[in-house]
């Protein structure tokens, strides 16, 4: 099938990088969002996401003029849907996202069309949610217009990379559709394409996050086993991978971002009576947060009117995504408890809505009675002791992510870590 014109849907952190891989093929491409600040920033030639590499591509594309955005869909030969797909409170999927932006489509859906999924979604949903509503154009899924499931499967910080290079899964309502779908990603994809049906492919990317929710939930038990022992889990985390048949991740302070923290849910919707190690998995990373104030509250007794010094608001190091990130639940429960905290993240200086934010590390350390690490970025690790010592009186660090090296010690700081029952 040929392409001569692309329309993505949804300009966040899979849309943008995606309708930028296309641009740079030489496709025309139009990216929507109904966000209209994320439209002005991107016509002004800035970027709202942050992504090493990502804004020399963007750049290029406006410049080649194969990119262009709109707050509305274009006719086009194929439309891809990259729009989130949160959970309600109740942990329920959230898809009016994906509602909207298939309706969004429906004036321009056109015979001989082609429209992917890419939002990480419940099983079915291609076939349940998204067929129905293109099909009240009155044209045929899989006859009329051709209808895939194709998830991104990308690692924030690395997602141009692993665009190009990561295995590419294809689901189709029919075998035409998921080939029409290999044509157009290997436009760029240059790793393996595999096709299958449009169920097995959304729950091939909910397999592949619940797996690592597991994975993380037992190592965040154990550091929580560990503790009541009198073990360093990352010690004991060290001599059990050195089994060849043992890979046990690192704990933290919980598990955020988009999907890991999420997609486990989808299946516990769809199957409670079924999924009930992955419901217990969610159930104990949700919980880490809890475990991390009572360290510590062991280490500074009352909390009330203590000042804390949060290092780190992402869910994970060296990126800038804030999504469901344990960090900042960590902080709102320290809160609750009476503490005073202010936060630094140097990758979204802007901070977050309802936590205090420093945008100067040294003003952040200078007046506070404890430090805690809670994201691993490069820049904590890397932190200059004997120049915190000058600026500031803290002494005591609560490092929930292996970050403190040995030399706090040697200075004089009394470093606790989370999973270490040796303290």
């Amino acid at each position: 099938m040929k392409f001569n014109k692309i329309c993505v849907i949804g300009l966040g952190y899979i849309g943008l990088p995606t309708a930028s891989m296309f641009a740079a093929s030489g496709i025309k491409v139009v990216g929507v969002d109904v966000n209209q600040e994320i439209i002005r920033t991107l016509s002004a030639g800035g970027l709202h996401i942050h992504e090493p590499g990502l804004k020399t591509m963007v750049d290029q594309a406006f410049s080649s003029g194969n990119l262009s955005v709109s707050a509305q869909p274009e006719e086009a030969d194929a439309f891809i849907i990259a729009v989130p797909t949160p959970f309600y409170g109740d942990k329920k999927a959230d898809m009016r996202f994906v509602k909207s932006a298939t309706e969004s489509i429906l004036p321009y859906l056109r015979k001989g069309n082609l429209v992917i999924l890419e939002s990480t979604s419940p099983p079915r949903t291609t076939n349940k949610l998204v067929k129905p509503i293109l099909e009240k154009t009155g044209l045929v899924a899989g006859s009329d217009f051709l209808l895939c499931y194709s998830p991104e499967r990308v690692l924030p910080g690395q997602i141009l990379r692993e665009l190009v290079e990561n295995t590419r899964v294809i689901g189709g309502i029919t075998s035409q559709s998921a080939e029409a779908g290999r044509d157009l990603y290997r436009l760029f994809v240059k790793g393996e394409i595999i096709l299958t049906d449009t169920t097995t492919a959304e729950m091939v990317k909910l397999m592949e996050n619940t797996c690592r929710d597991v994975n993380i939930a037992i190592a965040n038990e154990f550091s929580r086993l560990a503790d009541r022992f009198g073990v360093n889990v990352w010690e004991a985390i060290e001599i059990a991978n050195l089994h060849p048949r043992v890979k046990i991740l690192n704990p933290g302070p919980g598990v955020g971002g988009h999907c890991i923290s999420v997609d486990p849910w989808f299946f516990v919707e769809a199957a409670p009576d079924l999924a009930q190690l992955i419901a217990m998995a969610r159930k104990v990373n949700d919980e880490q947060p809890k475990f991390v104030v009572s360290l510590v509250e062991r280490v500074m007794g009352t909390l009330s009117g203590k000042k804390i010094a949060a290092l780190g608001l992402a869910y994970k190091p060296d990126v800038d995504d804030l999504r469901e990130s344990p960090a900042i639940e960590t902080i709102h429960l320290l809160e609750q408890a009476g503490a005073i905290v202010e936060a630094y993240e140097p990758y979204k200086p802007g901070g977050y809505l309802g936590i205090k934010t420093q945008v100067e590390l040294d003003l952040l350390l200078a007046n506070a009675d404890l430090i805690l690490i809670l994201v691993g970025h490069a820049q904590f690790r890397e932190l200059d002791v004997v120049h915190i010592k000058s600026i500031s009186a803290v002494r005591t660090i609560v490092d929930t992510v292996n970050a403190a090296k040995p030399e706090w010690e040697y200075a004089g700081f009394k470093v606790y870590q989370l999973g270490n029952g040796h303290q």
